[in-house]
């Protein structure tokens, strides 16, 4: 299944670049404000950090909400003290859009992250074209020198990686990479299997350096507290605030003490 994301995502890509050249995303970018210092505002958050996820729908999943207006979501998600916005951009299993990106971004100040299969460089200029802060590069879809490259060259344009990784050598990978925001996905992208137990198994290999985020398996403001217990300064979360009451769920992971320093 991952490696049918990936194709996925980069054919739909190559379609685009069809219509929109590098050089018309080159200019799209030096007409955008300079990418938000994510970590600043990650670092200064003496609660978790919530990213919170724009989420249409997921391969285990199905359809979840329709979300007909991501930017009044968005909104509402940074009224209730969301530190950052996830924004699905993958159309074929998630049914997101880079038009979500943009309107999420011109509605929110908070960070933003594009949340794609990302696999190339022309994934990265229309995540900075459209208003990214944060990319996701996820460790088990890229080769080595693939993910060096893909780091350094988002964080040439101002941006920083969110590392992810579903095993201790995946950690190792993100550490070894200098990345300063490594996420731990409970959920296997290859069998979509969760283990909750996962982030609590490989918090000790995150250097002390970098921010640990939690990804996945979460429902309840216990699930959140129990992630922040072993380490977790932020987590990001999708389906339960799209199929739930976002409002009440953000204001109360928001409100969870962190308690690793």
């Amino acid at each position: 299944m991952l490696d049918d994301l990936y194709a996925g995502s980069v054919a739909d890509a190559a379609t685009r670049s069809q219509s929109v050249t590098v050089q018309q995303l080159e200019r799209l970018i030096s007409n955008q404000s300079p990418a938000l210092d994510s970590l600043t505002v990650f670092e200064s958050n003496s609660s978790v950090n919530v990213i919170a996820e724009i989420k249409r729908a997921s391969p285990s999943r199905g359809d979840l909400a329709p979300i007909p207006d991501p930017a009044a979501l968005a909104r509402l998600y940074q009224n209730s003290g969301a530190s950052a916005i996830s924004v699905l951009t993958e159309q074929r299993k998630f049914k997101g859009t880079l038009d979500d990106l943009k309107a999420v971004r011109n509605a929110v100040s908070l960070p933003i992250l594009r949340k794609d299969f990302i696999a190339n460089e022309y994934q990265i200029l229309e995540a900075r074209a459209f208003g990214a802060d944060l990319v996701l590069l996820i460790v088990a879809g890229l080769n080595h020198p693939q993910l060096r490259h893909l780091f350094d060259f988002i964080e040439s344009f101002g941006m920083q990686a969110l590392v992810e990784t579903h095993s201790a050598e995946e950690v190792k990978i993100a550490a070894d990479l200098g990345a300063k925001i490594i996420g731990v996905n409970a959920r296997n992208l290859r069998t979509f299997e969760t283990d909750i137990r996962l982030f609590e198994n490989l918090i000790s290999l995150i250097p002390s350096d970098s921010l640990a985020i939690a990804e996945s398996a979460m429902r309840t403001v216990h699930d959140v507290e129990n992630y922040a217990i072993h380490g977790a300064q932020g987590v990001l979360v999708g389906e339960a605030l799209v199929t739930g009451e976002p409002e009440s769920l953000i204001r109360s992971f928001a409100a969870v003490a962190k308690h690793r320093i």
